[in-house]
């Protein structure tokens, strides 16, 4: 199963998401940490979500790009779940050390997303919400945002579950969101049915 969690900065989704790995009891549990700790204020970010997750088991793997090249010990796929922290990270990485055009930044991404998914039943990635905050930021920025929407929105559309986490609460999106659209579809073709039958009026 792939899992998206998303929300803004310090919505609890980071803790929400270790949550959900928590649930899985998954015999190995990785965490793939994607932030380069850069500064006072990264290492501390740092130290704070390595205490967060102190004593829950997971084994942590240092990927800063090139995802599909991570290293995983575990061999029992079924028993084995990822939690990815977090692909915001992971795209301006990718992005900016790598580079590469448009293309091969996503190819390198998703090649990564389908590495995980090989290796492990349950994957949880978690991500950062963009274009909400109305601030107009520099080209380089911008570009890179809009790389991450689409991130997004094709992870979302491949996930199995979506969810964003908005003060700590989780409100699902995926597949609540399919739910809505099957019921509307139903109505929709029971109000066909009833105008044909003449029972409307």
């Amino acid at each position: 199963m792939l899992h998206l969690i998303t929300g803004g900065s310090g919505s609890g989704k980071s803790v929400y998401g270790e949550k959900m790995i928590m649930n899985t009891n998954a015999r190995y549990r990785y965490y793939v940490a994607t932030m380069h700790p850069w500064g006072r204020e990264g290492e501390e970010r740092v130290r704070r979500h390595q205490r967060q997750r102190q004593g829950k088991g997971f084994s942590t793997l240092e990927v800063y790009d090139h995802l599909e090249q991570a290293v995983f010990e575990g061999k029992e796929r079924e028993h084995t779940a990822v939690l990815l922290e977090c692909m915001s990270n992971l795209a301006a990485n990718e992005m900016f050390d790598v580079g590469g055009s448009r293309e091969e930044i996503l190819e390198r991404i998703f090649k990564g997303i389908q590495h995980l998914q090989d290796w492990a039943e349950n994957v949880v990635v978690v991500t950062n919400e963009v274009f909400s905050d109305g601030v107009i930021y520099g080209k380089e920025t911008r570009e890179y945002l809009q790389l991450l929407a689409q991130v997004n929105g094709e992870l979302a559309r491949r996930a199995d579950r979506v969810t964003e986490v908005v003060f700590g609460i989780p409100v699902p999106v995926k597949p609540l969101w399919h739910s809505i659209q099957k019921a509307h579809n139903s109505l929709f073709c029971l109000s066909g049915a009833l105008e044909g039958s003449g029972q409307t009026r």
